[in-house]
């Protein structure tokens, strides 16, 4: 078994990894408005997502094809590289899970390869031109595209049922909820599980098991990864779900349906195009634009702290990232690597540790929101 290899299997389990947190990350992207709604119960909620992110992950492969091929420049890529750009990315999605911060796994990852990248070789390792257009360019287009959809759909969905009981209509719009909820889910599958496929398939031809010519990732991959996202989702993320869901606005049913269309529309759109979109941009944009649309109270001091996350993610995961590289490739060999493997373990485990001191879980997501980013939440 050669050093390569085995430098290949702890990428790959590592890229699995940051899947798996990718999952817990982004279920409120899709269940927030459902569950806070009450148009669907936590566990059911995060269930049904998981079964969807599941099969979304088979339906397209446009988004892996752009990580591997349209950001950074593959002759250059070596396995060090990717394995440090994933912990950027997994303590990236950690620490603003703790926080409760809904932030992009998406631009996680591919700061956190973008900043090993330009350690590894400088600049010229990176595709500039590509990071800007499917990536930049639709993180700042996509949450105001999605709020504006998201608010005209809400404004009009409450002019439709104005002078109508809202017992009657409720009810119906909590049902509504549950097919427009799982359109999200299935979409996220379609973008979010792309993008390890991507970095995996990137790693693959970096050692030489696939060619460069090859235009999607191998079938095994598509299926470890849509599995690893399905089990993260169904773990819940139960402390970003609260600031989705909570945190922006207090979410009806009908201003709900409104959002969570708007949402799974933009997210199937950038898909069939390929543009790595963030899902977290996203279902903000949505809930933000429904809640104008409704003209209810929103919170745009819990916004203006998650958009100051949103413009330091790319950089922050990029310096671990970075960090993470000279780490690895200082020491060399198989140890460099597994030694990075470690003290990701390390850095992961006072985190969840952290996470517990209160915890939040489907008993006490829905609690009323108390104005901290997270919202306090009283030890049970």
């Amino acid at each position: 078994m050669s050093l390569q290899f085995l430098l290949l299997c702890i990428v790959v389990i590592t890229a699995l990894i940051f899947d798996f947190t990718n999952g817990f990350h982004d279920t409120g992207n899709a269940m927030a408005t459902s569950i806070a709604s009450g148009a669907l119960k936590p566990r059911t909620a995060v269930g049904l997502s998981a079964v969807l992110n599941l099969v979304g992950a088979f339906l397209s492969t446009a988004v892996a094809a752009t990580i591997a091929k349209g950001l950074v420049d593959a002759n250059l890529v070596s396995l060090e590289l990717v394995f440090a750009g994933l912990v950027g990315g997994i303590v990236w999605n950690l620490f603003t899970w703790l926080l409760g911060i809904p932030s992009s796994s998406s631009h996680a990852l591919i700061g956190g390869i973008v900043g090993a990248m330009i350690a590894a070789v400088g600049g010229h390792g990176v595709i500039w031109h590509g990071l800007v257009s499917t990536v930049i360019v639709p993180a700042v287009l996509s949450p105001l595209i999605a709020g504006v959809v998201a608010g005209i759909a809400s404004w009009l969905v409450y002019r439709l049922i104005r002078g109508l009981p809202e017992d009657r209509t409720a009810a119906g719009f909590r049902y509504g909820q549950i097919g427009s909820a799982s359109l999200i889910s299935l979409a996220h599958g379609t973008n979010d599980a792309q993008k390890t496929m991507g970095i995996i398939f990137l790693a693959l031809i970096s050692y030489g098991s696939v060619a460069e010519s090859a235009t999607m990732p191998p079938f095994w991959v598509v299926v470890a990864c849509a599995i690893a996202i399905a089990l993260g989702t169904l773990s819940g993320g139960w402390r970003v779900i609260r600031t989705l869901g909570k945190g922006l606005v207090d979410t009806a049913a009908p201003q709900g349906m409104a959002a969570e269309c708007a949402s799974a529309a933009t997210i199937l759109l950038s898909s069939h195009f390929g543009y790595s979109l963030s899902t977290t941009h996203v279902a903000t944009g949505s809930i933000l634009g429904s809640g104008v649309g409704r003209r209810t109270e929103v919170r745009w001091s819990v916004a203006g702290k998650m958009a100051t996350a949103w413009l330091i993610t790319l950089p922050a995961a990029g310096l671990v990232g970075a960090l993470t590289y000279y780490l690895v490739h200082g020491i060399g060999g198989f140890l460099g690597p597994l030694i990075g493997f470690l003290v990701l373990v390390g850095s992961a485990v006072p985190i969840w540790i952290k996470s517990r001191k209160p915890p939040i879980d489907h008993n006490n997501v829905n609690d009323a929101w108390e104005g901290s980013l997270t919202g306090t939440v009283e030890a049970k």
